[in-house]
């Protein structure tokens, strides 16, 4: 489908079927839909998700609160996030949304409607965490995902910080050390590959971990 109107036909025939008399470019809608007693239907065109379909189907929530966007359905690597986002979306700001596929065929993701989605007390249990074990602002908001320090960043610069200064040690004496109560299993995992095992429980810095404590100096040794 090239063109808006290409989405006219499938998106008619499916109010249709429901009952609907439908008519293209009423005022300001791309589609309107009316049905024996029942409140007005709008639906807005366009062929891919933008912020302008959104303000525009918002615009139209003032006369009546069964709004549509219609597009194209996604393709590619990244459309079922596209979707998923969109869709996500949709039900946040109340309105419905309908995909139209290449073949013509209609499928109506969501209907307008409140929506009041359910606390993840698990994700914000997470983000708690992070937050009392992050020490000092090392990271501008804003700033991209590559390269933020994280809590485990800095536990893993404590425990490379020891070794630096005391030499090759075993996990519990640099977690008792550091305050770091995973510092073994950290070591072990060795993610940013900063430690090397030289003896059973017992661990040394490698060159990689000087040089990740030249690099991330910063980033964690500041007050909280």
């Amino acid at each position: 489908m090239n063109r808006e109107q290409d989405l006219y036909p499938p998106i008619k025939a499916l109010l249709e079927r429901q009952g609907y008399t439908v008519k293209g470019e009423v005022g300001a809608a791309d589609i309107m839909a009316l049905r024996d007693g029942g409140e007005m239907v709008i639906v807005e065109l366009k062929l891919r998700f933008s912020l302008a379909l959104f303000h525009q189907a918002i615009a139209r929530l003032k006369v009546t609160d069964q709004v549509y966007i219609a597009v194209c359905k996604p393709k590619g690597r990244t459309a079922r996030r596209a979707l998923k986002d969109n869709l996500s979306l949709c039900r946040r700001l109340g309105l419905g949304l309908i995909t139209v596929r290449e073949d013509g065929a209609v499928e109506v993701q969501c209907d307008p409607g409140p929506y009041a989605p359910r606390k993840d007390k698990a994700r914000a249990g997470r983000l708690l965490r992070e937050f009392e074990r992050l020490q000092g602002d090392p990271n501008a908001g804003g700033a991209t995902r590559h390269g933020l320090v994280t809590a485990y960043r800095q536990d893993a610069l404590k425990c490379a910080a020891h070794l630096a200064e005391q030499g090759p040690s075993k996990g519990a004496e640099v977690a008792q050390a550091t305050g770091v109560a995973t510092a073994t299993r950290l070591m072990y995992d060795n993610h940013y590959g900063w430690f090397e095992r030289v003896d059973k429980g017992t661990y040394a810095l490698s060159e990689a971990g000087q040089q990740g404590l030249t690099h991330w100096a910063y980033s964690w040794d500041q007050p909280n």
